[in-house]
Parts: structure tokens; C-alpha cells; sequence
């Protein structure tokens, strides 16, 4: 028996209708290539890579008074790894780092490109890059590999602390970039497992009057504030900072300033978990 042409026109019609309304509801059919648009104007590629930042470890950088703070949180994967050997915030020029959050191996590649655009520009022109020029090309690069199907976008997103050396009156500039090329300019910024609720507590510090030392307190008592011991591993917190201190080259901070500004913000943050707990027992 063979189904008379008009049946089987109308069950092809029903099957496309069917696998159609399941792609849109599950992303199945446009999540194969970051070139595809879904029905509802999403590249499911680029989300996925933007949810590969989120589940790793919260990168922050802080815009103070007197220059850029960056502060990685680094879970401790093993008792065994040499401190230093998986750094997430580097050197790619004198008046420029970056702070990676997300797939480290994704986020080195950005690293070297970063590291060949400040040479490119002070071969070309005899001064360092400017902190808008270095952030305009990088992002450019990331943004590229979101265009190609052979390609896939980068699981990893970069806090960029710079600063230009003819106008260093004028202070840092703090510029993060997205997984899907997007670059902006930020007073403070977070990126990571606890962007929002960092960004929350960002928002809430007076960054025009807070000095890089400060901040750098700051910034420790928020991620320990982020930070769930029960379910967390423990956290080895990594920072640079790009200052007049340092004269506006990017250097790691000493050893025993983030030794210091870790225990004063964990210390902040069990003084206010005491009073929460003795305004409970008032009450």
C-alpha cells in the first residue's frame, strides 16, 4: 500500500513544522556553527562560550584613583601544583596586562595576540599602544572567530588594565572582552563564576576615592564574600596593578601586600557575619 502524493505532502509539512518548533525551543539544528542565527536571534556558539566564563573562577578589575587593580580568584585544583604555575593575569606590555577568566588554553591565545599587537605598534610608531587602540584590536581578533563555521568562538574573556604613557595624568583604563568580540570601558568590572554578584558589590564602592592599595582590600573581601566554603575549593587569590606607585608599568603585586589584603577581607567578612548573627539573636 502506498500512501496516496497528498498524504505524504501533508506529513512532510507536519514533520517540518514539528523539527522546527524543536529546534527553536531547544537550540538543536543552530547551536552546529557560530555563523547560524536561531529564529529568535541568538548565536547559541557564542553562549555557550560565554557560559564556559561563567562556570570558571571570578576575575575583577577596580578603576581607582590612582590606577587599575586586577584580582583573579585561582581555585586550588591540587595540593601538589607549584603556586605560579597556572597564572591567569599577565605581562603584554610595559603599560598593559590582562586578567583571564574562563578556558586558560582558549585565553593564551589572546595573550599572544595582545603580546604582538603592542610590539607591532612600537615598531610602527616608537610609542607604547594606546589602551582604546590595544582594546579595538583584540577585540576585532576574538570577534573574528565567532564569523567562520570552521572556526569556534573563545571560551575565555579578558579584563585589559592599560594605560597611555603621553597621558598618564589622565589615569588607567579598565576594558574587558566578551567571548563574542564586544569590548567596553568600565570603572569596575567582574567576569567569572561570581560576576553578579561582584558587579553588586562593585557598584557600591566610591572607586574616584579608593586607592589601589585600598582596593586591592577591596577586592579580596569580595571574593571571599563570593566565596561558599562548603561547596567552593579553597581559592589562592592572584592581583596586578598598573599605578603611580609602580610608574604606570603593570606589575604583580607583592606577596606580602596580597597576603595582607587576603586575611583583612576575610577578616571584614566574618566581623559582618557576626553581626548578622547578633542582630538575629536581638531580634
Amino acid at each position: 500500500y502506498y500512501p496516496p502524493p497528498a498524504l505524504l505532502s501533508s506529513y512532510k509539512i507536519l514533520l517540518l513544522l514539528f523539527n522546527h518548533s524543536k529546534m527553536s525551543s531547544t537550540g538543536a539544528g543552530y547551536d552546529f556553527s557560530p555563523t547560524t542565527y536561531s529564529t529568535d536571534g541568538r548565536i547559541y556558539q557564542v553562549e555557550y562560550a560565554s557560559k564556559a566564563v561563567e562556570n570558571r573562577g571570578t576575575a575583577l578589575g577596580l578603576n581607582c584613583k590612582d590606577g587599575v587593580v586586577l584580582v583573579v580568584e585561582k581555585p586550588l585544583v591540587s595540593k601538589m601544583l607549584v603556586p605560579g604555575s597556572n597564572r591567569r593575569i599577565h605581562n603584554v606590555g610595559t603599560n598593559a596586562g590582562i586578567a583571564l577568566a574562563g578556558l586558560l588554553a582558549d585565553g593564551r591565545q589572546i595573550i599572544n595576540r595582545a603580546r604582538d599587537e603592542c610590539r607591532s605598534y612600537k615598531d610602527s610608531y616608537d610609542v607604547a599602544i594606546p589602551p582604546n587602540v590595544l582594546s579595538e584590536r583584540l577585540s576585532q581578533y576574538v570577534h573574528y572567530f565567532t564569523l567562520h563555521g570552521s572556526l569556534r568562538p573563545f571560551g575565555a574573556a579578558a579584563l585589559i588594565a592599560s594605560v597611555d604613557p603621553d597621558n598618564a595624568a589622565q589615569g588607567g583604563a579598565l576594558h574587558m572582552i566578551e567571548p563574542s568580540g564586544i569590548s567596553y570601558r568600565y570603572f569596575g568590572c567582574a567576569v567569572g563564576k561570581g560576576r553578579q554578584g561582584a558587579k553588586t558589590e562593585i557598584e557600591k564602592l566610591k572607586l574616584q576615592d579608593l586607592s589601589c592599595r585600598d582596593g586591592l582590600k577591596e577586592a579580596a573581601k569580595i571574593l571571599h564574600t563570593l566565596h561558599d566554603g562548603s561547596k567552593d575549593k579553597p581559592f589562592i587569590m592572584e592581583a596586578s596593578w598598573l599605578c603611580q606607585e609602580t610608574g604606570w608599568k603593570h606589575q604583580a603585586v607583592p606577596a606580602d601586600l596580597i597576603t595582607e589584603a587576603d586575611q583583612w577581607g576575610k577578616k571584614a567578612v566574618e566581623d559582618a557575619d557576626m553581626d548578622d548573627d547578633s542582630d538575629e539573636e536581638a531580634k
